[in-house]
């Protein structure tokens, strides 16, 4: 007689990898905070334990909020974002630049929001068991991610735009969309990258006609993405010149073709002496020289994980990346044991989202990646941030939840 599998609560394992990310985030703010004679900087700690409230509460109703509902939903919250988005395209946010709105004394940024909206807004497409992965069905998919990506990246904020294109191809991957396919779409992005050089264009032009040839699809495709890729690679100059002068500088710092320790390349040489100086076990609660006495700039928000190794030294980095790997391998698992279609859709682009921000906010503070300004979720300062990584953790542990229900 077989036996059926009945949903169980949540998964603590996630939950307690997640509390010491909390406790770890807590402990830096504190550490950032409590020495300084500014006002708004010394409110950091007890406005960083209000929003990690709101955003558990918001956990659990979003974890045992109805499936349906997510599913429901997710268009209306798509488009309520785009609007506000727009909103703030035409001149209605706050501050010098377009990106929060202000209500009072909180400011909210939307396009935090739009993340796990996205996600869901994606898997209620491509969960849908008669859409085959035509070309019709990806040109939907890139135009849903392509509204937010331009309106987000004219604010500007180039770090979360580009966390939104990161999302595409590992769902449409879980999807079931071919290799090949795949490769035909991110080779226009690394023949961009390798046109600056002409050595480099002509190894990748190189390597993508020798992988066409090989994949024998016919002469049409393989003069179509040939032709594609050597547009793009004459296009890449004009695209370079139509980024703002700070987004090059930092590009540049991070190639190291620029060193400029008092401006693009000062935050990580801070952040890069700050983390060394941490040693096995840190200099001790509070006791940061760079913290303490503010060379490192963005100690609380951006470059938060150079606090903690600093004061906590190789192994207080180690417990944060270890919480980190095991919240990142739960969602994987929770996404291969989901019967739901839009479930296991929805964990694969929270994973996403979670790993590209995890590496990339890390390796932006080691020096192995550009500044980019992406916070480091449940870690960062912030509510907008904070209270975005806790829906989408949500989403993670609905799934989970309600992965023995086949639906969708």
């Amino acid at each position: 007689m077989a036996i059926k599998k009945k949903n169980k609560g949540l998964d603590w394992v996630t939950l307690a990898a997640v509390f010491i990310l909390i406790v770890s985030s807590l402990v830096a703010v504190y550490s950032t905070s409590y020495s300084s004679e500014v006002p708004y900087i010394q409110d950091n700690f007890s406005k960083q334990i209000l929003w990690i409230f709101f955003g558990l509460a918001i956990l659990f109703v979003v974890a045992y909020m109805p499936r349906e509902w997510l599913y429901s939903t997710a268009w209306f919250w798509y488009i309520f974002l785009m609007v506000l988005l727009i909103l703030l395209f035409a001149g209605f946010g706050s501050g010098s630049t377009s990106r929060w709105f202000q209500l009072g004394s909180i400011r909210f940024q939307p396009s935090e929001f739009v993340k796990p909206v996205l996600i869901l807004a994606l898997s209620h497409y491509l969960s849908d068991d008669q859409r085959q992965l035509t070309a019709r069905t990806l040109a939907v998919v890139f135009a849903i991610v392509f509204l937010p990506f331009v309106l987000v990246i004219r604010q500007p904020d180039l770090g979360t735009s580009l966390t939104f294109l990161v999302i595409v191809l590992p769902m449409l991957y879980w999807r079931g969309l071919s290799p090949f396919i795949i490769f035909v779409i991110c080779a226009p992005f690394l023949t961009f990258i390798a046109s600056f050089n002409y050595w480099t264009f002509f190894f990748s032009v190189l390597v993508i006609t020798i992988i066409l040839y090989i994949s024998q699809r016919g002469w049409l495709i393989y003069w179509s993405v040939f032709l594609v890729n050597i547009l793009v690679g004459i296009a890449a100059p004009q695209i370079w010149n139509h980024l703002h002068d700070y987004q090059k500088k930092r590009i540049f710092t991070f190639l190291g073709l620029v060193s400029d320790p008092r401006g693009a390349g000062y935050q990580i040489i801070q952040s890069k002496v700050a983390v060394g100086s941490g040693g096995f076990l840190g200099k001790g609660f509070t006791q940061g020289s760079q913290t303490q006495l503010r060379f490192l700039p963005a100690q609380h928000t951006d470059f938060i994980f150079s606090v903690i190794a600093e004061e906590w030294g190789f192994v207080g980095a180690m417990v944060v990346l270890l919480a980190f790997f095991v919240l990142l391998m739960r969602a994987v698992f929770i996404a291969s044991v989901s019967k739901s279609m839009f479930s296991s859709l929805a964990v694969i682009g929270v994973t996403s989202v979670l790993a590209f921000q995890i590496v990339v906010n890390i390796g932006m503070a080691v020096g192995i990646m550009p500044v980019t300004g992406l916070p480091l979720p449940f870690v960062s300062y912030g509510g907008s941030s904070m209270i975005s990584s806790f829906i989408m953790l949500g989403i993670l542990l609905n799934s989970y939840r309600t992965r023995f229900n086949q639906w969708r």
